[in-house]
């Protein structure tokens, strides 16, 4: 397939920057939010609007729109309980349910229908989690368990069908890391999670073992491949690494003299039938003065580059949101850092959806 990259759908209304994007699980058809206003919200991306009417100005030095006018997504349901930004989502099999975390430091497992949550994992005292969950998931049969990683370092594992709400213990605790635990999967008795401390573990749970790989450089994101034998490793030393997780060497690892990834959690995909590697842009210091993001793609197999997709900042009358205060009080133009991504049909669908501190996700395909 041709790699999608042509902008099909804007999906407004958070008011801050969008932290998670997740699709519905099979056939994908709704997209998840999560956002630093704390609130969650469910768009259907191909139920579209017409994009609003460009503002006329009289003025002949009047400059033209800054992105092309793109139709919006139909806003289903907002889902609002956290007191903090919300930093992952999952969804489960049956698309019934949703589990969101963050600045809480708990996991919340909504029902889709109602928009209300029907449990809270929080722990009480040393139980729970010390500080923001960073990456959240389902596992176990039936997504009866909940995974939770945190900056306190640990991996918190909870039983979905244990009576009680918010003082419910963890069933297992995972305490290896040295540092914040910031990416998470879970597949089958397994779980992979990444740290700043430059590892990534892999757990199976079931026979009570762990595997770790050094990579050096903080680690803060993970893809696992359809069949579990490879896993894409986002770093902050702008690469990303193809992991053989039998044997633990790098396959291949891609990067390009004007992709930096160094400061934030910019998450990488593997996309297109595990055709290629994708991720978003930090758009450090040196870029190249755009304010609207990037979104990057590089050939599985080769490693070349093959696509760098500009992001739209969002529709007309957004702009103000392109204004922010330095530290010197003077006003400065802020820049769409496009921090989370997530291939539809876990990477096998027709389009991708991204999202970052324009508040605005982008729904790319083919057209």
């Amino acid at each position: 397939m041709s790699f999608p990259d042509k902008p099909i759908a804007q999906l407004l209304g958070a008011t801050g920057p969008i932290h998670a994007v997740t699709y519905s699980a099979s056939p994908g058809t709704y997209i998840l939010t999560g956002s630093s206003d704390r609130s969650v919200r469910l768009y259907n991306p191909s139920s579209l609007s017409p994009p609003p009417p460009t503002p006329q100005s009289s003025s002949i030095t009047a400059k033209p729109p800054s992105s092309p006018q793109i139709p919006q997504g139909r806003l289903i349901q907002t889902y609002s309980a956290h007191g903090h930004e919300v930093l992952s989502l999952a969804v489960s099999a049956d698309n019934a349910r949703f589990v969101s975390a963050g600045g809480d430091r708990a996991a919340f497992l909504w029902d889709v229908a109602t928009a209300q949550t029907i449990r809270r994992f929080a722990g009480t005292g040393t139980t729970g989690h010390a500080g923001r969950i960073n990456a959240v998931s389902f596992g176990g049969l039936g997504d009866s368990l909940v995974v939770t990683a945190g900056f306190d370092t640990t991996v918190r594992v909870w039983d979905v069908r244990s009576g009680g709400s918010g003082g419910a213990k963890p069933v297992q605790v995972l305490a290896e890391a040295r540092d914040s635990v910031a990416a998470l999967v879970v597949r089958g008795p397994e779980i992979v999670a990444g740290s700043v401390d430059g590892r990534v573990r892999g757990y199976d749970v079931r026979m009570g073992r762990v595997v770790t790989d050094v990579l050096g450089a903080s680690v803060t994101s993970l893809c696992l491949s359809r069949d579990g034998k490879t896993v894409l490793v986002g770093t902050l030393d702008s690469k990303m690494r193809l992991m053989d997780r039998e044997n633990g060497a790098c396959l291949k690892t891609y990067g390009d003299a004007g992709w930096r990834n160094e400061e934030f959690r910019v998450q990488s995909v593997l996309g297109g039938g595990e055709r290629y590697v994708v991720a978003g842009d930090e758009l450090t210091a040196g870029s190249d003065g755009d304010v609207d993001g990037r979104v990057w793609a590089w050939d599985l197999l080769t490693g070349k580059m093959v696509a760098r997709v500009r992001v739209p900042w969002g529709p007309g009358g957004m702009e103000s949101r392109k204004r922010v205060l330095g530290r010197d009080g003077k006003e400065k133009e802020r820049k769409n850092v496009v921090s989370c991504i997530d291939w539809k049909e876990g990477g096998y669908g027709d389009q991708f959806c991204v999202g970052g501190t324009s508040g605005v996700v982008t729904v790319f395909g083919t057209g």
